[in-house]
């Protein structure tokens, strides 16, 4: 998954990717699988009842779903579960021909004058019709011990055999978005616990804290030790079914001002083992990480920051300032794809000024584009001083440019990014060398960014974004944003 702290990030690592090919092998064992298959969900998925039934008829059997989880569970991870989930998908989705037939039912309705119970009632019908059968089979396994975990590890599975091209067409990505709206539900912030994690917590706890960590991964004891002591503050959800149980991480540091690089966070020690509340003035989010990539999509992350931020306020009331410090995923790659463009065409140079090139060109002492894509792509420019120097300027506009000018869809492409303006956040302020660590260099170029979060503000920049895609961004970024629009010519 995307590296989005803060904005969500998992720590599971996906296979290598395989090209397309058949679901399983061919030949009699992989015909008696199938078979298999087809008899188990033709068992397990129940059935659906008429409408007039629809309260009526009995659950089924407890052992029909254990049965599906047992069977799911002896499948290999891969092409044989992937394979499970696309005739689920296939199969047992919606029936067409009653939703066609309760739609007409609803038009002629609203064509001819009756009470408006009828067509109430004709609408309900053809929502019950829209519920595909699936649906039922995932409610079901819900209710068992454990169901709900082992849903959310058989969404993981489905994503990550789309990902690899194991399951593709509409009838998975419709499953897909099914099996997330139920787990949204489940996962809502009425059913999670706000946890802290201190030095003191259970060493299972600060073991599955250190492994999640994605963004800013943990090195050792000591290290962990340091993100929860003095100065610092890490919380997570669990959900009520499974408590001590890690589902989003989030990393606080306390500080005496908006922190502008990483290395004084996660490498320096606090200023004391005593926390001084008159040393501490603003709130840093600098890692926000997802631990299950089951719940890829549901609103976790936003709930964990806005209870972080309440919990702060009780505790330190005077603070007034709360921040991300975030990595910028995918600005290299966006950087060196608009530098092999340029290579291809000629030596066509937009991204620079006049004297920028010449300035560079002494440096690197070869083709800008060409030279400085291979600079950026093996970090070998950080070693050089008068180059980070010199490509200080261009770097952040581009940079700049990259979270505010980009798009997907009409909203900001850059994921963490889009995170946070959907929370109402502000792109505040874009850092230089704040993160030399050689992840931070090669997604990044070294360097963050921090979204600030003014607490009175946040619901209409949030309204105002999702709405009409309109970035709140701070003077400087508007005017890095600015020269890019005067001194790139692209």
């Amino acid at each position: 998954m995307r590296g989005l702290g803060p904005g969500l990030t998992a720590r599971r690592v996906l296979p290598v990717l395989r090209p397309p090919g058949p679901r399983l092998a061919s030949g009699p064992v992989a015909g008696a699988l199938e078979r298999a298959m087809d008899e188990m969900l033709r068992r397990s998925v129940p059935a659906t009842p008429a409408y007039e039934l629809r309260e009526k008829t009995p659950a089924p059997a407890e052992g029909q779903c254990a049965d599906f989880v047992s069977f799911y569970g002896g499948l290999a991870a891969g092409a044989e579960r992937a394979e499970l989930l696309s005739r689920l998908a296939r199969g047992f989705g919606v029936d067409h021909g009653q939703v066609a037939e309760q739609s007409a039912g609803v038009l002629q309705l609203r064509q001819q004058p009756r009470e408006t119970a009828v067509l109430l009632q004709a609408e309900d019908r053809l929502r019950y019709a829209l519920v595909p059968r699936y649906r039922g089979l995932f409610h079901h396994i819900s209710k068992l011990d454990g169901g709900v975990r082992f849903l959310v590890g058989l969404r993981a599975d489905l994503l990550e055999a789309q990902a690899l091209k194991l399951v593709e067409g509409p009838h998975v990505r419709e499953m897909n978005g099914v099996l997330k709206g139920m787990l949204s539900e489940w996962f809502s912030s009425g059913f999670l616990n706000l946890e802290r994690v201190t030095w003191h917590s259970p060493c299972e706890v600060l073991q599955k804290i250190s492994e999640s960590e994605a963004v800013h991964p943990v090195k050792n004891w000591m290290d962990i030790k340091r993100r929860v002591g003095p100065y610092r503050r890490c919380y997570f959800f669990s959900h009520c079914s499974t408590p001590e149980e890690p589902l989003v991480v989030l990393h606080v540091a306390l500080t005496s001002e908006i922190s502008s690089n990483i290395q004084a966070i996660v490498k320096e020690c606090p200023p004391s083992e005593t926390e001084e509340k008159n040393r501490i003035s603003a709130a840093i989010f600098y890692s926000l990480s997802l631990t299950q990539e089951g719940l890829q999509g549901v609103e976790l992350g936003t709930f964990l920051i806005k209870r972080v931020v309440k919990e702060l306020q009780k505790e330190f009331p005077h603070v007034g300032a709360f921040s991300s410090l975030s990595p910028i995923p995918g600005f290299t790659k966006w950087l060196l794809g608009l530098l092999n463009s340029q290579a291809k065409d000629h030596g066509r140079n937009e991204l620079f000024t006049d004297s920028e090139c010449k300035e560079i060109s002494e440096i690197i002492d070869g083709p800008i584009n060409e030279t400085l894509k291979a600079f950026l792509s093996s970090n070998e420019w950080v070693k050089s001083e008068e180059l980070v120097r010199v490509l200080q300027a261009p770097l952040m506009r581009l940079c700049a440019w990259y979270l505010y000018g980009e798009k997907h869809r009409g909203y900001a492409l850059n994921p963490v990014a889009n995170f946070h303006l959907q929370n109402g956040a502000v792109m505040w302020r874009i850092n230089w060398m704040a993160d030399v660590s050689l992840k931070g260099i090669t997604s990044s170029c070294g360097l963050m960014v921090n979204y600030r979060y003014y607490l009175e503000e946040t619901a209409a920049n949030s309204t105002s974004y999702r709405s009409s895609k309109s970035i709140k961004a701070s003077e400087q970024v508007l005017s890095l944003v600015a020269q890019f629009q005067k001194n790139s010519r692209l």
